[in-house]
């Protein structure tokens, strides 16, 4: 017997975008007759791909085009992407909440779905209710959920407010009532989108403990959508990446992260960049370049744990700022912070500036880094009017070790080790 539970085939999801229907009531029943039949529908048109950013020409998009994927039993997968990706409307279909357009879904055993905030929940029952009304939609006994329901209540940490109404609950009670409904109820199938940043730090890493145990330990099947990279890798062992609609990488956790935080990527680290000047913005980034002490841009990339290297930062000013703000974050290949500088680092005195061209320069001594890849992100910003002029992971750098004795173990830095021994 087969041990993939869920099988993608083919799937498609399209919008009309501003209207409900297909126009007439003879073309939506010409739909739902091609559908018993098993044909394709005769109201569909090409369409576009489904990008928030533009404004496009057809009023048909596709939320998600050909998508095609296997999970087995016991697997936990991340699905990541940016917002309008299709993330949401693949957990909805999966969920049986919408139809899709085209394609087959094939699901073996019983789903317990977390979408969003209060999903399933009456607001006028109490939460007991609540418990007992998603068990009864998750196909579940009233037996069965009596025996999970102690279990539902101290998970939850609600036990004082259970009898009263969940309309008065707060965002962070509702969101820890309904996770513990669907983590502890018999249901081989958890499906959880990026609702858990509602509660406090504490209840989040009570969820992620949790579905990890039932991934590891109670061989149920875990799809977890988040924007947070170190808990999809340290969750998930594969993750599918969504773009537009599509899928555009799929595989390993680790191997899938990267493309998500660098879509264009390429063996060739980033580490010049130029843009057109703007007079029409009040400031702008200019150029960004990684060099080393001469001046000397890193053609390749490539920095050895001996070197030096430097951070050469242009922008351009058409007005008078009052309170600049110049910031650059580095970030890893799972999307931790890893070093953060600031303006009240370097340029004390650069609190205003004139109209006019500035450069900045940003000394990284002899770097503690571990091995791997690293992305610069740039913000500069007068805080006075809130106007930022961001610019994200624009460049990229390997870190290589030369030494020998450098420690390869977990963590962010290397330190280097002076050990000394004292006799009293």
């Amino acid at each position: 017997m087969s041990d993939i539970v869920i099988k993608v085939e083919n799937l498609s999801k399209q919008y009309r975008l501003g209207k409900v229907g297909t126009g007439t009531l003879t073309q939506d029943i010409n739909s739902w007759w091609s559908r018993i039949r098993g044909k394709e529908d005769p109201t569909l048109k090409i369409g576009e791909k489904n990008d928030r950013t533009s404004k496009g020409e057809s009023e048909y998009v596709w939320s998600l085009k050909d998508i095609n994927f296997e999970v087995k039993q016991g697997d936990t997968l991340g699905i990541i992407g940016k917002n309008g990706a299709g993330k949401s409307t693949l957990l909805k279909i999966l969920s049986k909440v919408t139809a899709p357009t085209t394609g087959k879904i094939k699901v073996k055993g019983r789903i317990a779905s977390l979408l969003e905030v209060g999903t399933g929940f009456h607001p006028e029952l109490s939460g007991r209710e609540n418990i007992f009304l998603n068990g009864a939609i998750l196909g579940m006994s009233k037996n069965e959920i009596k025996k999970k329901f102690d279990e539902i209540v101290d998970f939850s940490g609600v036990e004082r407010y259970i009898d009263t109404p969940v309309k008065r609950y707060s965002s962070g009670m509702y969101v820890r009532l309904a996770f513990a409904v669907a983590a502890h109820l018999e249901s081989e199938i958890l499906i959880v989108d990026e609702v858990l940043a509602v509660g406090d730090a504490e209840f989040q890493k009570k969820c992620l403990g949790k579905m990890s145990d039932v991934s590891s330990k109670d061989g149920r099947t875990v799809l977890f959508v988040s924007h947070n990279m170190a808990t999809i890798n340290k969750l998930c062992k594969n993750s599918i990446l969504l773009e537009q609609g599509t899928i555009l990488k799929q595989g390993i956790t680790k191997d899938v992260i990267p493309y998500y935080l660098s879509p264009t990527q390429s063996e060739n680290m980033i580490t010049h960049v130029k843009y057109d000047i703007d007079n029409s913005k009040p400031f702008q980034i200019t150029e960004i370049k990684l060099t080393n002490q001469d001046g000397n841009i890193f053609n390749n990339g490539i920095i050895t744990d001996v070197d030096d290297f430097y951070v050469d930062i242009s922008y351009l000013f058409n007005q008078k700022i009052h309170k600049c703000h110049l910031t650059l974050i580095a970030r890893n290949s799972m999307a931790e912070t890893v070093f953060f500088i600031d303006r009240t680092d370097f340029h004390k005195d650069f609190f205003n500036a004139d109209i006019g061209s500035y450069k900045t320069r940003i000394k990284i001594q002899n770097p503690l880094l571990k091995e791997g890849e690293y992305y610069l992100s740039f913000g500069l910003s007068d805080n006075q009017t809130g106007v930022n002029a961001h610019k994200f992971d624009v460049i990229k750098f390997k870190i290589e070790f030369l030494k020998s004795t450098r420690n390869t173990r977990d963590g962010f830095l290397y330190l280097p080790k002076e050990w000394q021994m004292l006799k009293l």
